[in-house]
């Protein structure tokens, strides 16, 4: 089922994975961190004395250069990057799957990929593993 519309199984082709977009912030902080490094080397070339800077002149060019990078680097464990499955549905590519966590991403994967499977080979009524195998005859 996708966007409230149901597709059979026999009907998903080329199905394949890929990684979402980065979160806005994560993107944001990497950049503000390479400006920021930037110009502190820059800022860092032009007085060519460093021992003139003070103390507080240090810690505030620390700061200013990683800062950001401490807040990319929070951002991209807080907010990773979305899995998702594609596939083509009647000649459209649709985005069949998006979810940021790997478990329950590959379990819903590998469970449409047992359903293609099951279809290829003739599609069972029930589950291979709920049938018994052992009835009696009598």
């Amino acid at each position: 089922m996708v966007a409230g519309r149901r597709f059979a199984v026999r009907e998903l082709h080329n199905l394949r994975t890929a990684r979402g977009p980065a979160d806005q912030l994560t993107i944001r902080s990497v950049t503000v961190t390479v400006v920021m490094l930037a110009g502190v080397g820059i800022a860092l070339g032009m007085t060519k004395e460093l021992n003139h800077l003070s103390a507080q002149s240090y810690l505030a060019l620390t700061a200013v250069a990683f800062v950001p990078f401490l807040v990319a680097t929070i951002g991209h464990r807080l907010r990773p990057r979305a899995y998702e499955l594609w596939g083509e549905v009647h000649g459209l590519t649709m985005l069949l799957f998006t979810c940021d966590q790997q478990r329950q991403y590959g379990q819903v994967t590998r469970a449409l990929l047992r359903a293609k499977e099951a279809t290829r080979l003739g599609a069972v009524a029930e589950p291979v593993a709920s049938m018994n195998m052992y009835r009696s005859r009598r």
